[in-house]
């Protein structure tokens, strides 16, 4: 591989970077956004809403492969009142990235919560 192309693979392109609860800085990349506004659709447009819920959330709970799930209840969504679920991940204390995100009734009573405001 040349030189060039080495540079071209270690860039990573990203839209916003903000704080988990255990201030690792979380990337929202533009390839994510791409697909969390798509996959489920009522995402379109909620990327504030988002982002809110990683800095500001209610709880987390531990996702089933070493991910985390920033929660926040908003009172008023595209589908009424709903939870926000943010799944990401900390890969380093310096590091990490926002792997998708949905809109649900309520957290699951089945996962670990590991921290509640």
């Amino acid at each position: 591989m040349s030189g060039l192309g080495e540079e071209h693979n270690r860039q990573i392109k990203f839209m916003v970077l903000v704080y988990s609860k255990n201030r690792v800085p979380i990337r929202l990349t533009q390839e994510r956004w791409a697909h969390i506004r798509k996959r489920p659709p009522e995402m379109e447009g909620q990327r504030i809403m988002l982002l809110e819920t990683v800095e500001s959330l209610d709880s987390i709970q531990e996702g089933d492969f070493g991910e985390l799930l920033a929660i926040r209840y908003y009172p008023t969504t595209p589908l009424a009142s709903k939870f926000v679920v943010v799944a990401y991940r900390e890969t380093a204390p310096h590091d990490g990235f926002v792997m998708t995100a949905y809109f649900t009734n309520r957290p699951s009573p089945r996962r670990k919560t590991l921290w509640t405001r």
